[in-house]
């Protein structure tokens, strides 16, 4: 299994609890692709309805409902305030018309029925939203999720179930055998070490470079993607004066788009445009930070907002399907395909965040099938990963748990941002801190994360760089205006000490943080 984003966790999650023996490699830390710089939402996609894509929408919605069961610590449902403009593309009546259909689609698996408003309700709703033009709105529920601690905790069900996890491990060369993909070689990108891993179906989970590792199967093979790059600032959320979600159309050029919160924060996206060139090598640039800020500046009046009211900001690359009909980004489907190369790799591309478990068992069914077809082993029923929790999810009512964090003397702003990031795992981290107080430390002045959350995040969730921990596992990057920085020398000196780095690794890796977060945008 080559990818370790949320579609090849997923994969590695179903294939373990079918009793198959699995090993997932990924280059970089886990979901440090686009599964970790997405919008965050977990939704049926209320604007593809435009498109016609109705059985998309509706797998979507299912899947938006599995998730809320499976990971309610991760996923919460939110609700979304649309407000409807004269001359806006989407008028109010096909705005309605589509939350019906959605809630219609929906069905019993509903977070919350849709109700439209009128110009007054809706600026009762939200009283910054611009007036000038209001011809009214609706509101509807979709749900906000943490895309990368989902994707850790798909990872980390699928080790508990046997699967082999290794991050920061590069395929340098796919290995063959009777004319067929059998494995892989590896280097370790930290060590420098080199290895081979041998398997009767390979996967290729890629996302975003999806087509370099086919070419490593057939060289000739031809392109199969189009990326398009999508973009998100971060701002306070005082300067926008939101209360909840906005979804509006660009008064630039018409494009559905959110302003999404995020505890004191609000991220803004995102863009969509066509990206040339490696998916690495995409950036924040000027002409994205312009067009997010000009969007709401349009929508929220007295916002104000300019690149200096930036705290963090981060793009991603969309492995979509490409279809030579489609004239724009917008109207390039979210579906997904599997199809097998010549050497007989399975290959998964295209899809969306909220369809991950779904994408993953249709591509554990195939493998079943080729491994039947090898060797006449019978096929693995269907894993029940719509039902089995998360790592964390167990347990709904979390209210005990944040009062044992309270009683152990941690604040009540830790205990509550435990508890929204772990879960039914909060007991193994207050087991931590009870073995060593000082593992109740702040990392930083602003933000109420502890130590205790870096030795967690080394021993449990693979974290090894300072990045790992404060812009995937803690999401210090979003969440304070320094994006974390002042944060990295504590990481650093804590991971050191998990991790036998000397004095001089201890002070680079710090440094190294800072330097690549000074440089995320260019604005």
């Amino acid at each position: 299994m080559i990818g370790g984003g949320i579609v090849g966790a997923g994969i590695a999650r179903d294939a373990a609890m079918r009793g198959l023996s699995v090993a997932l490699v990924e280059r970089g830390d886990l979901a440090a692709g686009t599964s970790a710089i997405s919008s965050r939402l977990i939704h049926g996609g209320l604007r593809y309805l435009e498109h016609g894509e109705v059985r998309l929408v509706f797998e979507a919605l299912h899947e938006r409902g599995v998730l809320l069961r499976i990971a309610p610590h991760l996923v919460h449902p939110l609700a979304f305030t649309f407000p409807v403009y004269r001359g806006d593309r989407v008028p109010r009546w096909k705005l309605l018309a589509g939350l019906w259909l959605y809630d219609l689609l929906a069905g019993t698996r509903n977070v919350g029925r849709h109700r439209g408003l009128g110009k007054r309700a809706l600026l009762r709703a939200e009283p910054m939203l611009r007036e000038r033009g209001l011809t009214g709105g609706a509101r509807y529920w979709d749900c906000q999720a943490d895309d990368a601690r989902l994707t850790l905790a798909t990872a980390r069900s699928a080790a508990r179930h046997g699967a082999a996890v290794a991050s920061y491990t590069e395929v340098t060369a796919l290995l063959h055998a009777d004319g067929r993909v059998a494995g892989a070689e590896l280097r370790d990108r930290l060590t420098g070490a080199t290895g081979a891993l041998r398997a009767r179906v390979v996967v290729n989970a890629t996302g975003p470079w999806t087509d370099a590792l086919r070419r490593l199967e057939d060289p000739g093979a031809r392109p199969l993607l189009r990326l398009t790059k999508g973009t998100h600032v971060v701002v306070p959320r005082a300067r926008l004066g939101n209360r909840g979600a906005i979804t509006l159309t660009s008064a630039v050029d018409g494009r559905v788009m959110f302003v999404l919160p995020w505890g004191e924060h609000a991220y803004i996206g995102t863009t969509d445009t066509d990206h040339d060139g490696p998916p690495e090598a995409a950036r924040v640039d000027e002409a994205d930070v312009t067009y997010l800020l000009r969007s709401a500046n349009a929508a929220f009046p007295s916002a104000h907002l300019t690149p200096e009211d930036v705290t963090a900001a981060w793009t991603g690359v969309r492995p979509l399907v490409a279809d030579p009909h489609a004239a724009t980004t917008a109207q390039v489907s979210r579906e997904h395909v599997l199809l097998t190369g010549p050497g007989r790799m399975l290959t998964i591309a295209g899809g969306k965040l909220t369809t991950y478990r779904r994408m993953a068992a249709q591509v554990v069914d195939e493998v079943t099938r080729e491994l039947h077809r090898l060797d006449g082993r019978p096929r693995a029923a269907r894993a029940p990963t719509d039902r089995e929790p998360l790592p964390g999810g167990e347990a709904r009512d979390l209210t005990p748990i944040a009062a044992a964090a309270e009683e152990l003397g941690l604040s009540a702003a830790t205990a509550a941002h435990l508890v929204a990031r772990y879960g039914a795992e909060v007991p193994a981290l207050l087991n931590l801190v009870a073995a060593d107080r000082e593992l109740a430390t702040p990392l930083h002045p602003a933000h109420p994360a502890i130590a205790a959350q870096v030795v967690y995040a080394v021993r449990r969730e693979w974290a090894q760089t300072v990045a790992d921990v404060l812009v995937r596992r803690l999401r210090l990057r979003e969440e304070t205006d320094d994006r974390g920085v002042a944060a990295a020398p504590a990481v650093a000196r804590r991971m050191g000490e998990l991790l036998g780095w000397d004095a001089a690794q201890v002070a680079r890796a710090a440094e190294d943080y800072a330097r690549e977060e000074a440089a995320v945008f260019t604005a």
